[in-house]
């Protein structure tokens, strides 16, 4: 496709996004507590550097509701310009971090954590800003928030409350009754709302820009702070921008069959995004996923229409600021509440839920929403952790009597001592003097678990059974009889439950006739190896 044909489906979609990014950018501002025009700044130097540099051409930059909560506690530690200059850092550090090609080392953090992390951050905006569209003012903590919200519902707000409802109600139903790209929910519901509002010559509070924006900037100072109170700011927006703008990326190149995102270029992008806009007094800039998809499917074909929206911003700004300011921010924050609640996305909470993750989800959003990004971060990644431990210490233990006198136990997984206990209840079980066949199909075996079987068997023979081990891909018990186990796990090429972490697969039992892999070890004797006792089926 020729240069020219692409640039004709660039302008419109530029246009799509610049009516999106808009009051978006104004709702984050407000919702961090920045100054508005922080909010517009970063969005033009989103689209213009971040745009110009991207390593994924098809993705929107500009302020993200997903920082709001850390810009919020930066700006109350800080203050504004103290808050610019760690952005300015923090997007040096992500240069830093694209230079070294460490960009796709940030998307080693759990998936389910991130997620996690976004739906905290949105209970928090949601509860916040749903204070301000019933015309009252958010407290300071979620919790704070959501105890006052009965007595803010409660009180008469007056012309507050029908201006935020109406924009709610338009953002949930407009995509439904409307399918042009051309007037995105986001623009029809504010606009509504303003003309609403000035149609009945409503006294609410409405945005406030400078006069002359140029002259109204903010230039970073570095706070007067220690720079161990400073640095895990910087780190926080680096590395929270850094992961949400690199998956972002991913979740766009799965959207169009253009070129590939090159994450490491991304990421340097974006670092110079941040530094760009923190030095002009702006939000942090990530990739933002809403206007990267509205982008998309408005057709977009290169990065001309990433780099258009941020010219049309600015030049907005500069000559439209009047019309800007008859926006109602009781209109604003109801745009905020939806966004909020819309990362707390229900098809990855059945996803995760189908994944048995999802313990690992609510802990990580809970724990932001109720304490701090940090705290429930690290709550979220301690959790995923330990759930990551469990199942690969897991072993599934099926017993069956498929023949009279004969029983059948089949174990899979990783038999390793903390399943000693379990699997010599299932064992003891079994009724006595009848002929057991034990199906061993294990990813590892440890030196607890092989003796716990080699008791057993010991004690059953003893009791006038006979017992039978079979083990399948394996020569774990070879190798427990030669002390040769703890020397890494097996490297057999079929299925197990080390390749399989999420549970997708049903690794189960199978019988072993006429396979080439398995091992029939018809005793296992104390003191005696068990290795000379080994014929191959």
């Amino acid at each position: 496709m020729s240069a020219l044909a692409s640039f004709r489906h660039d302008i419109p979609s530029s246009i799509v996004v610049f009516l999106i990014a808009i009051p978006l950018s104004l709702g984050i501002a407000a919702a961090s507590g920045a100054p508005l025009l922080a909010g517009l700044i970063a969005a033009v130097v989103g689209g213009m550097v971040a745009g110009t540099l991207s390593g994924a051409p098809l993705q929107v930059s500009g302020p993200a509701a997903g920082l709001t909560v850390i810009v919020a506690g930066t700006i109350a530690e800080f203050g504004f310009a103290g808050t610019a200059a760690i952005v300015t850092v923090a997007g040096l550090l992500q240069i830093v971090l694209g230079i070294t090609r460490l960009g796709r080392a940030a998307l080693a953090l759990s998936p389910t954590v991130v997620h996690g992390m976004l739906a905290g951050i949105g209970l928090v905006i949601a509860l916040s800003q749903v204070h301000v569209a019933l015309g009252g003012a958010p407290q300071s903590s979620a919790w704070a928030n959501l105890r006052d919200l009965p007595g803010q519902v409660a009180d008469h707000h007056g012309v507050s409350v029908l201006l935020g409802l109406l924009t709610i109600a338009l953002l949930l139903v407009w995509s439904r009754l409307v399918k042009t790209t051309m007037l995105p929910a986001t623009l029809v519901a504010v606009v509504v709302a303003t003309v609403v509002a000035t149609v009945l010559d409503a006294d609410v509070e409405r945005v406030n820009l400078p006069a002359n924006p140029l002259s109204a900037l903010t230039f970073p100072r570095w706070p007067d702070s220690p720079a161990w109170e400073v640095f895990p700011a910087v780190v926080t927006i680096a590395l929270v921008a850094s992961v949400e703008s690199l998956l972002s990326a991913v979740a766009v190149d799965r959207m169009h069959d253009g070129p590939r995102a090159n994450l490491d270029r991304e990421l340097i992008a974006q670092g110079a995004a941040n530094a760009v806009s923190g030095t002009l007094g702006g939000l942090p800039v990530t990739g933002v996923i809403v206007r990267s998809s509205a982008n998309v499917a408005a057709g977009a074909r290169t990065r001309a229409s990433t780099i258009l929206h941020g010219v049309w911003i600015a030049g907005f700004v500069m000559a439209g600021a009047v019309l800007l300011e008859m926006i109602p921010m009781a209109a604003l924050a109801a745009v905020l509440v939806v966004v909020g609640l819309r990362l707390v996305s229900l098809a990855q909470i059945r996803t995760y839920a189908r994944h048995r993750e999802l313990p690992v989800y609510v802990v990580t959003a809970v724990g932001v929403a109720a304490t701090d990004l940090l705290i429930g971060v690290g709550l979220g990644m301690a959790t995923a952790a330990l759930f990551m431990l469990w199942r690969l210490a897991r072993c599934e233990i099926h017993v069956s009597d498929p023949n009279p006198g004969a029983w059948l136990v089949s174990i899979t997984g990783t038999l390793a001592f903390v399943a000693c206990g379990r699997l010599t209840r299932r064992l003891a079980a079994l009724p006595p003097g009848q002929h057991v066949s034990v199906e061993l199909h294990l990813d590892y075996l440890d030196h607890g678990a092989y003796e716990t079987i080699r008791d057993w068997q010991a004690s059953y023979t003893r009791s006038g059974g006979s017992v039978r081990v079979s083990e399948v891909h394996g020569s774990w018990l070879d190798r427990a009889g030669t002390d040769g186990l703890g020397t890494g796990k097996r490297t057999s090429p079929c299925v197990t439950r080390g390749d399989d972490p999420l549970g997708i697969l049903d690794v189960g039992a199978s019988s072993h006739e006429g396979h080439p892999d398995v091992r029939e070890v018809e005793s296992i004797k104390p003191g005696r190896d068990p290795s000379r006792r080994v014929r191959r089926g």
